[in-house]
C-alpha cells in the first residue's frame, strides 16, 4: 500500500510555480477553475492508488467547513 507523500518532492519549486502561473495567465476565472479541475483529474489518474487519493482528499478538506445551506438554496 502506498502513502501520500506530503514532504517537498519537487526539485525546482520556482520553475513549478512559474509554469503553474503561466498556465493560468490571461484566463477568465471560470477557465482557470477548469484548468485546476483538469489538473486534479490528470494527476489523480497518474497516481492511480485510491488509498493515496482518499488520503489526499481528506488532507485537502481538513479544516474547511461546509457552507451552511439556507432554505432558499435547498429549493
Amino acid at each position: 500500500m502506498s502513502h501520500l507523500n506530503t514532504e517537498i518532492n519537487i526539485a525546482d519549486m520556482d520553475s513549478f510555480y512559474e509554469h503553474l502561473i503561466e498556465t493560468h495567465n490571461g484566463l477568465s476565472e471560470a477557465d482557470s477553475q477548469l484548468i485546476n479541475a483538469k489538473l486534479v483529474l490528470l494527476l489523480a489518474n497518474h497516481i492511480g492508488d485510491m488509498d493515496v487519493l482518499k488520503d489526499a482528499f481528506a488532507k485537502a478538506r481538513a479544516g474547511i467547513s461546509p457552507v451552511a445551506q439556507t432554505s432558499a438554496q435547498s429549493h
